[in-house]
């Protein structure tokens, strides 16, 4: 992908190098803190989102390194970041406007390294990216993108470019969740998932998140449209971390099967469907995943 042309988002705070925390056994006393705020927010029953952090634990995905915002490669991954947010709020204020409803408004984008404070309790960097609606804030640990490298697989052979991509598809997807916010969506859901079994609740947090992926289609469509930015295997790598990333790959590497009832973000095939139909439609209304069977998607 090609970024030179987006515009820098001023609405990116850098934490790193000022992260902190301890640990209460092989957990720290934030994840736990943070894992009963995203429960909350989501309706996933905490001890799945232990266990799944656990699993990323298990495979080497914690870490306690920190990363100094005066490195080089800090330096250039704030700079991708504030250009991809940029271009999500130019995209997003343009559809709004568009709209004729209320005007967008930007989130912020928090970058961090190791953990630091979020309205929904402490950001881990092993929980990986988040968006929290309390403080309508996107929270990232850039070491995610080395482990999408690493542990995802994503865009192993592919170009600099597409790597990016995949990247710029990730920070959407948490924009998606902000755009459903802004939209009454995600207060809609948080009710109907207080009322409803467990089950039910993986159900709807997986529409919820299969709309994300949608949205993030739009922001990539809309986008084209004005910069022609997305360049050749491009797609491709995004679709390849949205396989990655698809519950039912993750559990199989993490206990060896799946259980769909405690899908919480959809398959790998759900997953690259509906961020694929965002890319061709560039709707918000072919994003309705409530009012479609994505089970069979």
């Amino acid at each position: 992908m090609e970024t030179d042309d987006f515009r820098e988002s001023d609405n990116v705070v850098d934490r790193r190098g000022s992260s902190g925390g301890f640990r209460v056994g092989g957990m720290s006393l934030g994840t736990i803190v943070v894992l009963c705020g995203i429960s909350y927010f989501t309706g996933i029953n905490p001890l799945t989102l232990i266990g799944g952090y656990e699993a990323i634990e298990g495979n080497g995905g914690g870490t306690s390194s920190q990363t100094s915002p005066s490195d080089p490669q800090a330096q250039a991954s704030e700079k991708f970041v504030r250009q991809i947010l940029g271009s999500t709020e130019d995209t997003w204020s343009a559809y709004f406007a568009a709209a004729g409803g209320p005007p967008y408004r930007a989130p912020k984008l928090v970058l961090f390294s190791g953990s630091t404070t979020s309205g929904c309790g402490m950001a881990q960097t092993a929980m990986g990216p988040f968006y929290c609606p309390v403080d309508q804030t996107v929270y990232l640990d850039t070491q995610f993108f080395d482990q999408m490298r690493t542990q995802f697989n994503a865009c192993p052979a592919g170009p600099k470019s597409a790597c990016d991509f995949a990247f710029a598809y990730v920070i959407a997807h948490e924009i998606g969740h902000h755009v459903q916010n802004l939209l009454g969506i995600l207060p809609r859901v948080q009710e109907r998932e207080q009322e409803v079994g467990s089950v039910q609740r993986n159900a709807i947090s997986v529409k919820t998140e299969l709309q994300a992926d949608c949205f993030a289609g739009v922001w990539a469509n809309r986008t084209q449209q004005k910069f022609d930015f997305i360049q050749p295997g491009d797609v491709r790598a995004a679709l390849q971390t949205a396989q990655a990333i698809g519950d039912d790959m993750l559990q199989k590497q993490s206990q060896g099967y799946v259980v769909p009832d405690s899908f919480t973000h959809g398959t790998s095939a759900q997953r690259e469907y509906w961020f694929m139909t965002g890319l061709k439609n560039g709707t918000i209304q072919a994003c309705n995943t409530f009012n479609s069977d994505t089970s069979s998607n």
